[in-house]
Parts: C-alpha cells; structure tokens; sequence
C-alpha cells in the first residue's frame, strides 16, 4: 500500500480529485486530497495573507500530523511550487513527486517566473477593489473550456468549487535548498490538449536530479485531467508506486 497526497491548484479545491482517489484506494491504497488554506471548507481563511508558504505548510502539517511517510505527493499546477517546497521540509518522507501539468520551479523562483504569463493574472487583480486576489480564469469557448473541461455538465460541477487565488501564492519564492530533496523520484505528467495562449511549459531535463532517467507521460486532454481522464489519470499514478 502507498499514500497518495494530491494536492491541488489554484482556484480549485480538493473535490476536484473526487474521480481519481476512489479510484486509487480500490488499487489499495491510501489517499489524502485536503482543500489547501482559502479553498473548499477552508475558504472562509482567505485573505492577503495566505501565499505559498501557508500552502506549504498545511502539506507539511498533514503529512507530520497524519505521521505519513513515503508519500507520493502529487501536484497539479500552481501546486508544483507547493509540492516541491513542502518535500524540501520533509525529504525522508517522500517517495515520489508526480507534478501534473505543472509548474516545476528551481530553488528561489516564484510563480511569476516560472510562468510569466502569471503577471498579467497580478495586473488585473491590481485594478480592482480587492487587488491582493485574483478570480479564476473565465471558461472559453471548446476545446479550450474551463480549465480544459468541455463537458457542460463537468465544467458546471467545476465552477461550483472555485474561487479566488491570492496574489501572494504568486509572489512568494520557493525553497529546494535541502541535498536531499535530489534523491527524491520525479514523474512528470502533461496534459497536451489545447491550452490558452501565453501558458509555456519548460522543457524537462533529460536525467532527473537523482541521477535517473526522466519520467515524462503525457494525456491528451485539457488541464483538468483529473476531472476529464480521472481512470486515465489514475493508471499513471499508479506508476509511481511501482
């Protein structure tokens, strides 16, 4: 048995894992899927004071109260910085790190350079009453959706659980200064469907920092996979408890 904890982005909360995790506990395994501080039953704790590092730390204080250990921590995308900063805390307790069309930042990056495009979310936020948070992004027209969810029954579901993301999870660096974070396996999952103009995803080296070759898989389907490919989705997960 593995633990899964899939954390997820911005905007979302942890019901958007709803299809994956039963999924993943029938293969036998445990799964956490919390709503991160100003999401979900959590939303009421939303203001200018929630950033990066209060994302982290309540994945650090799960994983310590919950006394988990060789987790497989999954992120989906803002959660990449959040995944990666939370193991920087606890190496000995992760065994794997699976960012799902995520942002993979090096030590000291924020969200705004990992992807630039980031600045114009900062820019309209700041024209606003409330300029230290930012509404989700408006659904589009197919096949780009909302979040990549096309679907008008899923896309309404979808829209149910989101809300505002704070300016500060932007602003905020993360840290992956700890040696031991390097040993930590990685997994890379891209969604390749359609995706908004301005989103960059940066190549992913060849070799992973502890030395292996790069794991990268990609779903043919818009950003939220876990919403539009969650038995597909589910598969690749389970590879990183192999």
């Amino acid at each position: 048995m593995s633990t899964y904890l899939l954390v997820h982005g911005a905007w979302h909360d942890g019901r958007c894992w709803e299809r994956v995790a039963p999924l993943l506990e029938a293969a036998g395994h445990r799964v956490f899927h919390p709503s991160l501080t100003g999401y979900g039953d959590r939303a009421h704790l939303l203001g200018p004071e929630v950033g990066l590092d209060t994302h982290v730390e309540d994945v650090v204080r799960l994983i310590k109260d919950e006394d988990l250990t060789d987790v497989i921590l999954v992120g989906h995308s803002y959660a990449g910085l959040v995944i990666s900063s939370a193991a920087n805390e606890v190496p000995e307790r992760v065994a794997h790190l699976v960012y799902l069309d995520a942002m993979v930042p090096e030590h000291g990056e924020t969200a705004l350079e990992v992807q630039p495009v980031t600045r114009n979310l900062i820019d309209l936020a700041a024209a606003t009453d409330t300029p230290w948070r930012i509404a989700p992004l408006p659904e589009l027209p197919p096949p780009f959706g909302l979040f990549g969810v096309t679907d008008p029954a899923d896309a309404s579901w979808l829209r149910g659980m989101l809300s505002d993301h704070p300016v500060r999870c932007l602003q905020q660096p993360a840290r992956l200064d700890d040696p031991a974070l390097r040993q930590v396996a990685r997994t890379h999952i891209h969604c390749v469907g359609a995706a908004p103009e301005g989103i960059i995803r940066r190549p992913v080296p060849a070799t992973q920092p502890n030395g292996s070759p790069s794991r990268v898989r990609e779903l043919p389907t818009g950003h939220d996979c876990m919403v539009t490919m969650p038995k597909e989705l589910t598969e690749l997960l389970l590879e990183a408890a192999d």
